[in-house]
């Protein structure tokens, strides 16, 4: 019995560690090729459609977009990948609050 409370124990610690390692993570990306409200309405539309993006803010004059997403869901290269098969190839600018 000792040692079965033993194993439980350890398989909830590494649980709960996997869960504590995820994180949100933001990103803001260049994005090429946006000249109207329409381009930056399908970039924002297809970023939001990757899975583990939890949110995206589109600026058509800065020609960028800020991604807010869950690392254990998604990455940055399926994010530039989602842009460019829309006809907008992007890349990382910066990350975190920069």
């Amino acid at each position: 019995m000792r040692r079965a409370m033993g194993i439980v124990a350890t398989a909830a610690a590494l649980v709960l560690t996997g869960s504590a390692l995820a994180a949100e993570q933001t990103v803001r990306l260049a994005v090429d090729g946006m000249w109207c409200p329409g381009c930056s309405y399908i970039v924002k539309k297809t970023l939001a459609s990757v899975p583990g993006v939890a949110a995206v803010d589109v600026s058509m004059a800065d020609k960028a977009a800020v991604v807010r997403f869950d690392d254990t869901t998604t990455d940055v290269a399926a994010l530039s990948q989602a842009t460019a098969s829309v006809g907008f190839p992007s890349w990382v600018i910066g990350r975190g609050g920069e």
